[in-house]
């Protein structure tokens, strides 16, 4: 159990809705004894005083800000994560867990085998699937992750306790472990997470040069807001994860072209039958999820 592990110091290199909202469930449950929050937006720091999510609060990584840690959770844009790993190297204990919760893992353990050579076997990562259109320390909340899935991708160096202690801490905030290998898990996740929402902001990019722009949002409905809620997440986290995984998406958005192009021939051809079976499918697999 996560509650038996005794972590002391717990140090987020980027204080948002994930970090945030794990240090305030181990915060709650009395799981870690104090939070450390790293960020270069020093008014988001504040915030995360204020609301309680860190107790101590650094522009930078250096010795006094990951003294003493026993893990060091980096949650930044995934682009990010190989500069990160560099300034970390002189200053982890040899007992600290590295660990992070991007949405691309072939490029985390790329990022932590060059990088932290030495201290790879214990680098674990990690993807929590939760999520929002909100970032920073205000979007930080209680009980994000319960019933959630969290996906652990485990190496061949691999250190087993320091797995154990990331597993046990997702579980901790009622999280649900799912352990799958990187590759599989970029691919997975290009096609439900990564795509839909090239998808929304290419959908709204469509609306916005639109000449009647204005009036086409004035009219926009519940359908345009369940459509395109993705679409106001952070356009810079979304290009790193886009452009850290676009092998796989590129081909991706390829077949969506094709399914495209068979709507515009249903069309062009009248085939109410062939649109309804297109439709239909897609409706019983909707319905079908439960999730």
């Amino acid at each position: 159990m996560f509650s038996e592990m005794n972590m002391r110091r717990l140090v987020l290199v980027g204080v948002g809705l994930i970090g945030g909202s794990l240090a305030l469930d181990l915060k709650r449950a009395g799981l870690v004894a104090e939070v450390a929050g790293i960020d270069i937006d020093a008014d988001n720091l504040t915030r995360a005083l204020e609301r309680r999510v860190v107790d101590y609060t650094y522009t930078q990584i250096n010795a006094e800000s990951v003294a003493e840690a026993d893990m060091v959770l980096i949650a930044t844009p995934v682009n990010t994560l190989p500069a990160i790993c560099r300034q970390l190297v002189p200053y982890l204990s040899e007992h600290c867990i590295v660990t992070d919760v991007g949405s691309t893992k072939q490029l985390a353990l790329k990022a932590f085998a060059a990088e932290l050579p030495h201290h790879y076997p214990r680098c674990v990562a990690a993807h929590p699937i939760a999520g929002s259109d909100r970032h920073g320390a205000l979007a930080a909340q209680f009980g994000l992750f319960a019933g959630k899935k969290c996906i652990v991708c485990a190496h061949e160096q691999q250190d087993e306790a320091a797995l154990h202690t990331v597993v046990a801490m997702w579980q901790a905030v009622q999280a649900q472990i799912y352990h799958l290998d990187a590759a599989r898990h970029d691919a997975i996740f290009a096609a439900v997470s990564h795509l839909p929402h090239m998808l929304a902001y290419a959908y709204v990019h469509q609306l916005a040069e639109a000449a009647n722009a204005d009036e086409l949002l004035q009219f926009a409905g519940s359908g345009f807001r369940d459509f395109t809620r993705i679409a106001a997440s952070n356009p810079q986290i979304w290009t790193d994860i886009c452009l850290a995984n676009r092998q796989v998406l590129a081909g991706l958005l390829q077949q969506q072209q094709y399914e495209l192009a068979y709507l515009q021939d249903c069309l062009q051809q009248g085939d109410a039958q062939k649109l309804t079976a297109f439709f239909a499918k897609a409706q019983k697999i909707r319905e079908d999820w439960h999730n």
